[in-house]
């Protein structure tokens, strides 16, 4: 089987803190991304979760990336949290349109679910039913009561991934139920906050690199943006997966 293409990168990039800890002191943040992508080859856009944004804005983003960059795009919340997969109407489409305009830097779509969202097998059918295959969806669920079999056989039949998750004191099961794997590092001792050691991350390289075995691409990242470990992590689970 030809090796999968590995996506590893952070979660968002445009993080005030990062001045000095990693971007130059003098750089202009409408430069950030540029800076950016000349070290790695995706990033999760998080604040499409907050509002939708400007056709420009995904316009400029996709302009201002590299051949083979990749976006993954975070779904809205109005989608996940206050209707719930439910009663959507053109949500979804008018979302995932505008989202489109990053054209063949467009990656996964996320759509994660809430905490307090329990499973329902009907809902995320009939959810599922209504996405457009020719996209790459998956889902991170925070809910315990989905991560189990029937779930993971649902997600398979409609080829929507599985994401696999690491934060306090939940760690999802490291599993692909499509022909991508995702994966999303929140902090292992705390949530945001928290530096992931060396020693933890040769560990994922290895659990990682078997998983990426059974699929076409793996996609990670960092979501623990504090003191930009997200950056540190992620340049150094880099170079784990490159010798895993």
């Amino acid at each position: 089987m030809v090796s999968p293409k590995y996506y590893i990168g952070c979660s968002g990039w445009h993080y005030d803190h990062w001045r000095v800890l990693y971007y130059p002191e003098g750089l202009a943040k409408s430069k950030w991304l540029q800076f950016y992508v000349k070290q790695f080859n995706t990033v999760e856009l998080n604040n499409s979760f907050y509002h939708l944004p400007s056709e420009k804005a995904f316009a400029t983003w996709r302009g201002s990336a590299p051949e083979n960059f990749v976006f993954a795009v975070k779904v809205s919340r109005f989608i996940t949290h206050i209707k719930r997969l439910r009663n959507l109407g053109s949500a979804v489409e008018n979302f995932l349109s505008r989202a489109c305009l990053l054209q063949d830097k467009l990656g996964p779509f996320l759509y994660q679910l809430p905490p307090n969202m329990k499973r329902n097998v009907e809902v995320l059918e009939s959810f599922l039913s209504s996405l457009p295959q020719r996209y790459q969806h998956v889902f991170e669920f925070r809910h315990e009561s989905w991560l189990d079999d029937s779930i993971f056989r649902l997600l398979q039949r409609y080829n929507a991934g599985l994401c696999v998750f690491d934060m306090p004191g939940f760690t999802s099961p490291l599993a692909a139920t499509s022909d991508f794997a995702y994966i999303r590092f929140h902090g292992g001792a705390s949530l945001y906050s928290s530096c992931y050691s060396d020693e933890e991350l040769s560990q994922w390289a290895q659990k990682i690199a078997r998983l990426g075995e059974k699929v076409k691409a793996v996609y990670i990242y960092f979501n623990n943006d504090a003191e930009a470990f997200a950056v540190k992590n992620a340049l150094t689970l880099t170079k784990f997966i490159s010798i895993a």
